[in-house]
């Protein structure tokens, strides 16, 4: 009987996600599987209708070879991609036919949500699909693990452009965000330099700092803000007023991740939380940028580089990984090896328990790669350091 596979993206996209999807499918196709592609993350299995057609070929289509050939020459998922949570779903949000249905159960202190697992495994079943592989940060994978341990196959490739999920070393789309990000502060010095500003440039990053600390790194930035590392506001003033004044140009720039928190405070966060119970980061910068503006004196220049980060096509070694991950799920599907996360340890491409994903939280390693007195990058030993410092 011919196998079966499905592939879905969740969570936010990536550069990358494209390369990952055409090299599964076309991996699976050469074993003479079928693969099913599966719309909007984990929201496609959880509003297919098992009884009603119209929401099948919405959600999932089979994938063929001409389905993906140039999919890989653009950033994003041609699969779309959402935010679903199908362990987690909010009883007003819940898809109209589920509503009352058999499927669904309340969870335990979670007044309003509904745990819609069962009704997901009955999907895939309807499908027929043998296998499932999705393409997602700790969030997405979380619920892959969720899966594993109710017994259904999964095989789990991590992206974010992050880099903070636990078990691997890399993640898809964090080359493209570092490449992006060091373009744009690199082209926001001739502005900053001209009026002779302090640039504050706003990164993503809610648990993790690295992308402000590796963007900080190679664009040779006089601070770096990251979520590890609490900001003493005035400390932080005074050395970038020092930055600015020894610069000849007469202009500093900081990097802050999105979740920075200064020192008695706490991540700043606004509108209500998404299935996975985080609400929407952004705006640490404009506040440090206006208290920076009051405490120096000095005018100052802020820019949030939010979703730009992630456009586009990915760089080349986005692509490397996205494919080689791709190329390994393939190997993995061959000899049934489910269960698993695709990840890269020390260079190396290798494998680990999908359920790693839950193990931990990946930060920044701070005493290794940070000064945390005068925020700053600091590499203390590069003896065996990993390439990307994490």
């Amino acid at each position: 009987m011919t196998k079966t596979i499905g592939i879905l993206t969740g969570g936010g996209d990536v550069p990358g996600l494209n390369p990952a999807i055409k090299s599964v499918v076309v991996g699976a196709m050469e074993m003479g599987y079928r693969v099913m592609g599966i719309r909007r993350g984990w929201g496609g299995l959880l509003h297919y209708d098992l009884n009603e057609p119209s929401t099948h070929e919405y959600y999932i289509k089979e994938l063929t070879y001409n389905d993906v050939r140039t999919i890989d020459r653009t950033g994003g998922t041609f699969l779309h991609t959402s935010r679903t949570n199908p362990q987690r779903v909010a009883a007003e949000s819940a898809p109209g036919f589920l509503k009352n249905s058999k499927w669904g159960t309340p969870l335990k202190d979670q007044k309003g949500f509904i745990d819609y697992t069962d009704y997901t495994l009955d999907v895939l079943s309807h499908l027929g699909i043998d296998t499932l592989v999705p393409i997602g940060g700790d969030d997405t994978l979380s619920f892959a693990v969720r899966l594993h341990k109710e017994g259904y196959p999964v095989i789990g490739i991590p992206k974010t452009m992050d880099n903070d999920v636990f078990g691997t070393d890399y993640c898809i789309g964090f080359s493209t965000a570092i490449t992006r990000s060091v373009e744009f502060i690199t082209n926001m010095r001739t502005s900053v330099g001209s009026h002779e500003r302090i640039g504050i440039v706003e990164l993503f990053g809610r648990n993790s700092g690295e992308t402000s600390l590796i963007s900080a790194y190679l664009a040779y930035v006089d601070r770096a803000l990251i979520p590890e590392v609490t900001v003493d506001l005035d400390k932080l003033a005074q050395f970038i007023l020092d930055d600015k004044r020894s610069n000849p140009s007469n202009y500093a720039i900081l990097t802050i991740s999105e979740g920075a928190i200064l020192e008695g405070g706490d991540v700043y966060e606004t509108g209500e939380e998404d299935a996975y119970g985080h609400r929407k980061l952004g705006g640490i910068g404009n506040i440090i940028s206006d208290q920076i503006k009051k405490l120096t004196g000095q005018n100052t220049m802020y820019q949030q580089l939010g979703y730009l980060m992630r456009s586009g096509a990915p760089d080349s070694l986005d692509r490397m990984v996205a494919m080689s991950f791709g190329n390994l799920v393939s190997q993995l599907l061959r000899r049934n090896d489910t269960g698993k996360l695709v990840a890269l340890h020390g260079g190396k491409y290798t494998t680990v328990p999908i359920d790693m994903v839950l193990a931990g939280r990946k930060r920044v390693d701070v005493p290794a790669y940070y000064d945390m007195d005068n925020y700053r990058p600091k590499i203390k030993d590069f003896m065996g350091v990993p390439m990307f410092l994490s």
